[in-house]
């Protein structure tokens, strides 16, 4: 019977995926907000008093001297506050310099990327390396079945009413079903925005998306390299581009900064890696549409790249446009306040799912009898191949769904 495999593939979904869902609800609730608790982490860091800033070059020399690292990234802030610049100790380690514009002083010191960094890595779960990010890739995939199946069980019987007391499972399956009837959806579109940032599945979208020409502008003609460091500074679209190398020569980050004013009054510039390498700027936007990245050859001070957001292709731009929508901010307020909401109900799911399972007092796993039917095996099977890695875990769910029999599962 077709309910019955959908509910059985509903419940293994939910046991590999909800520690992870909640995991995801918590940090991308804090990560909405990482400003507000950026400026209350580093409140005393950040307070400036309000002076004309010094030339990029005395403020790099100032830090580099201080900090005895070497300078390789700069980001002006939009609000009359500290800058940050990001230091490489001799040893490679890098870390975060909150500096006065006005007379180049080091106020604080801490790890590269800051709280926001922090914020960032737990949510991916990057912290703990390539598995945990592996984890989440795969969690996200099963998302998406989970999504799916429950709007499908839960359109059997349409209800967004919740009756009876917490003592009842009733009240707890119709606490489940009506909060993933509203807030499905957009869960739904979080698990598809956020893949991008995956390891496996996320870098070969990125590789399908440039050979099939819907990604970031075409670079200039001419040698190409690596820019080292610059990282989440750019739109997704462009954080692994090459970059177009010029000759030798440098002329220091306020000529450069002179050459690419276009970028804007907030930026982020990272400064040449190596020999030839360019000036890069990236402008500090919310809006996916506001994106603007320039290249400047640091031997002449040309322009060898301009790249906007109507530059991209169609398909990196819907990209970053989910991306700007998933943070919270593409539309302003409102929408951080909807990503917000589909935190608290993915929490409510997390929370609702097991205490129903739970009250079912099942024998086994709870999951009912029956195969997996062939239209919804079919559908597995494309799941499946879409994300490869969650393909893998889904072979491993079939021999769950063995187990389950001879442990006795209804």
């Amino acid at each position: 019977m077709l309910q019955r495999a959908v509910w059985r593939w509903h419940l293994v979904a939910g046991l590999f995926v909800l520690p992870f869902l909640g995991w995801l609800a918590v940090t991308g609730a804090l990560y909405l907000y990482k400003t507000e608790i950026e400026r209350a982490v580093y409140a005393e860091w950040l307070s400036v008093e309000a002076r004309p800033t010094l030339p990029i070059g005395t403020l790099v020399a100032s830090v580099g001297a201080e900090t005895g690292a070497r300078v390789v990234q700069v980001a002006r802030p939009s609000a009359p506050e500290a800058w940050r610049m990001t230091v490489a100790a001799p040893n490679g380690t890098r870390r975060l310099a909150f500096v006065d514009p006005g007379d180049g002083r080091v106020l604080g010191l801490t790890r590269a990327g800051g709280i926001t960094g922090v914020l960032r890595e737990l949510h991916s779960l990057a912290i703990t390396g390539p598995i945990g990010n592996a984890l989440i890739e795969i969690a996200a995939g099963w998302a998406i079945v989970l999504v799916l199946t429950g709007f499908w069980l839960w359109a059997q019987r349409p209800r967004l009413t919740v009756r009876g007391s917490p003592n009842g499972r009733g009240f707890w399956r119709d606490l489940h079903g009506s909060t993933g009837a509203l807030g499905g959806a957009v869960v739904l579109f979080l698990a598809i925005t956020g893949m991008p940032w995956s390891g496996v599945w996320g870098r070969g979208l990125q590789s399908l998306v440039t050979a099939q020409g819907w990604g970031r502008p075409t670079a200039p003609a001419g040698e190409h390299g690596g820019h080292g460091g610059h990282g989440a500074a750019l739109p997704w679209s462009m954080q692994h581009a090459a970059m177009p190398m010029g000759g030798a020569g440098d002329i220091g980050p306020d000529r450069a900064l002179a050459a690419a004013r276009g970028v804007g009054t907030a930026w982020t510039m990272t400064l040449p890696a190596t020999p030839g390498a360019p000036y890069l700027f990236s402008a500090l936007v919310a809006r996916a549409d506001d994106a603007h990245v320039v290249a400047v050859d640091a031997a002449s001070g040309r322009i060898v790249q301009d790249a906007r957001y109507a530059d991209f292709g169609a398909g990196a731009r819907a990209i970053e446009w989910g991306i700007a929508v998933h943070q919270g901010q593409q539309y302003g307020e409102p929408n951080r306040l909807v990503m917000l909401a589909a935190c608290a109900a993915l929490l409510l799911l997390v929370v609702s799912a097991p205490v129903m399972w739970w009250r079912r007092r099942p024998r086994g796993l709870g999951m009912p009898p029956g195969g997996t039917g062939r239209g919804l095996g079919l559908l597995m099977a494309a799941a499946g191949a879409a994300f490869p890695l969650t393909g893998l875990t889904m072979l491993a769910a079939l021999g769950l769904v063995r187990v389950q029999g001879w442990l006795g599962g209804r």
